[in-house]
């Protein structure tokens, strides 16, 4: 089962390949990552979609929050959240179906990016389900390819994060300054 995780850890080298490693470490395949800086630069969030055995997604939570660099990790799986992917598809059609590939790009929420005498790059955001049958839609015009983002994902529930505070390094305490409590 896809499990939706949401990380708040440090920006700093190394964080990213740590959470990774404790995934390939267990045998989880990675679906989709997704990493940026938040408004504070010494904070990055990170969503992670990883194949994960039910059973086993409280232990995954667990051990992310575990990290060093991990500040909160969160399971969004079942939680209320919107979780959106954007996907880029440049399509190859003939004059005769361009008229028809706009309106479908229309339908689904689609704009135009680029326009050429082959075809269209076109933009879509929204939840994977629907991006996949975009491009199911989009195949049956022409030529496509297609480019995905990984998806992003924010909880809904409005309440302030528990962050954990950094684990200790070898040459310290992490020294952020981040309270124990942040809006993010």
């Amino acid at each position: 089962m896809l499990q939706i995780i949401s990380l708040v850890l440090e920006n700093k080298p190394g964080a990213l390949m740590r959470v990774t490693g404790l995934l390939s470490q267990r045998g989880y395949n990675i679906e989709s990552l997704t990493v940026a800086r938040t408004l504070d630069p010494e904070l990055s969030r990170m969503t992670i979609v990883v194949d994960v055995e039910a059973t086993q997604r409280q232990q995954v939570i667990k051990q992310m929050n575990k990290l060093i660099n991990v500040l909160q990790a969160t399971d969004l799986t079942e939680s209320p959240a919107v979780v959106r992917e954007l996907v880029l598809v440049r399509i190859r059609t003939p004059q005769e179906s361009r008229t028809a590939v706009l309106k479908e790009a229309e339908i689904f929420g689609g704009h135009v990016v680029d326009s050429s005498t082959e075809g269209y790059a076109i933009e879509v955001t929204g939840d994977p389900e629907k991006l996949g049958e975009f491009v199911d839609v989009m195949g049956s015009y022409g030529e496509i390819d297609v480019t995905r983002s990984g998806a992003l994902a924010i909880a809904l529930e409005a309440k302030k994060m528990k962050l954990q505070p950094p684990v200790p390094t070898k040459a310290g305490t992490s020294n952020t300054g981040i309270p124990a409590c942040v809006d993010l």
